[in-house]
This record gives C-alpha cells, structure tokens and sequence, in this order.
C-alpha cells in the first residue's frame, strides 16, 4: 500500500495544509480517507480529478467531509463526456442528507446520489476494491469511525477524530503505521471523548503495539513539536508529524 497526506491540519485549514484527507493506493485502486476543507484541490496534485475509486468518510464535521460538496460539482457538471457514473462513499448514518444541505441547493435532493453511491458505514469488515476494511465507532461527539485498511499482510490504521477509547486500542493492534490524530495538547485542553493529545496519542500508540505512529489533526493554533514530544515520550517506536504531500510505502 501507498499512503499519501493529502492533508492534515485539524479543525480549519493553515497556510501549509488543507484539512484531513489521506490517498491510500494498492493494485491501482484509490481510496481516499476523508475530504476536508481545501483536500480537493490538493488532491489533484496526487491524482487526477476522475481517478479515485472509492471514499470513507470518518465522520461528518466539516473538516473532514466539506469539500465533498466541490467534488460534486466537478462530477455532476463535468465538461468532457458529461457526468460521471457513481464513486462509492462510505460514511455515517445521514451522509447524503448532510451533504445536500451543505450544498444547499443541488439540483434535487437526489442529485448527490447520481455521482456519489452512498454506504451507511456501521462496525464491522468488508471489502473495498483490494482492501479489506476493518471500522469502528470512536469516542467523539457526533457518529465517528476509525478505519483499519488490510493489503498484501500489510495494515494502516486512521483513527479519524477520537478521544481516549479502548476501541481505538484494538483497531491500531499490531498496525504498520497508525495515523493517529493529536488535536489537544497535554496539560492544555482536557475534553474527555473529543480529541487525543499528544500524549494520548503516543499512549494509544505503545498499547495497541502499532510498529508506526504518525501524528495528524494538529490545529494551526496547537504547537506541532510539543505534541510530538509528548508522544514520543510515551512510545518508543518511530514516530513523526503529517506533512502535506508526505508519502508512506506500507
């Protein structure tokens, strides 16, 4: 598998990042793994336009699912050979709903769903394209998932936006690289069931035995070294801070 940081700046987009989107690519099949504020057009610098195959959608905050809104314009009202067939989207109870309103005023409130092939995600393991997918429910304040994606004996996990929860634990058991977000910073803010920190991060990391621990979902306003830091000080195994445009061969 090839993991690619499309994005990951938590909360709003930086000067540097667009919000949380990872491609993941095996066998020619792109998944990509969110659509935040300002992910689409970053992803065009990874991809083309029309080359994804599929979508999950961890939870349904802006930052995570928004530009989802822009590529259904370029898939509804594409120029060159009219408009494309549906995409599968994999995301939580109400997505479709969420997004037409977002959008506002599709065409009809069916639209959406004449380019995008909408699946209710619940726990549980099932197929996507050469992956087998593994999700959860996470502890955040709206229905949220974490992911866990199988290749080749390989596995990523994302977490999505979580706090401190046993479940996280499992589905970053033994993963190659955990992809983990660290939103909060250790002795700063304290939320129970919102948002990791650093901290937690690398704690989560050292009990699910993940061989990897990248850090994202840092907000532009949390500084990234401490949080990387405090993660470091609780694993021992390699760890490091998302970058857009960062590559992971997995």
């Amino acid at each position: 598998m090839k993991l690619t940081v499309v994005g990951c700046s938590g909360s709003f987009p930086s000067a540097e990042s667009a919000c949380s989107s990872y491609l993941v690519e095996a066998d020619d099949f792109r998944l990509l793994l969110d659509m935040g504020n300002g992910a689409l057009g970053e992803l065009q610098r990874h991809c083309g336009l029309y080359d994804l195959d599929a979508i999950f959608l961890s939870h349904l905050h802006a930052d995570h699912c928004i530009d989802m809104c822009a590529y259904f314009v370029a898939r509804y009202y594409r120029h060159d050979g009219g408009r494309c067939d549906p995409i599968p989207v994999y995301g939580p109870e109400g997505t479709e709903h969420r997004l037409t309103t977002a959008y506002a005023d599709t065409p009809s409130a069916s639209s959406m769903s004449e380019v995008f092939d909408f699946h209710t995600v619940k726990p549980g393991t099932f197929e996507v394209g050469p992956f087998t997918v593994h999700t959860e429910r996470v502890s955040h304040p709206v229905e949220a998932y974490g992911i866990r994606v199988e290749h080749g004996g390989s596995s990523l996990t994302y977490s999505g936006d979580s706090g401190v929860t046993g479940t996280l634990d499992e589905l970053a058991r033994d993963t190659d690289l955990f992809l983990c977000e660290a939103a909060f910073t250790h002795g700063k803010e304290s939320i129970p069931g919102l948002h990791l920190n650093g901290l937690e991060a690398g704690q989560t990391a050292a009990r699910a035995g993940a061989r990897r621990l990248v850090l994202t979902h840092i907000p532009p306003w949390t500084d990234a070294q401490t949080n990387l830091t405090d993660a470091s000080s609780a694993y021992t195994g390699p760890v490091e801070l998302a970058a857009p445009g960062a590559v992971y061969e997995i």
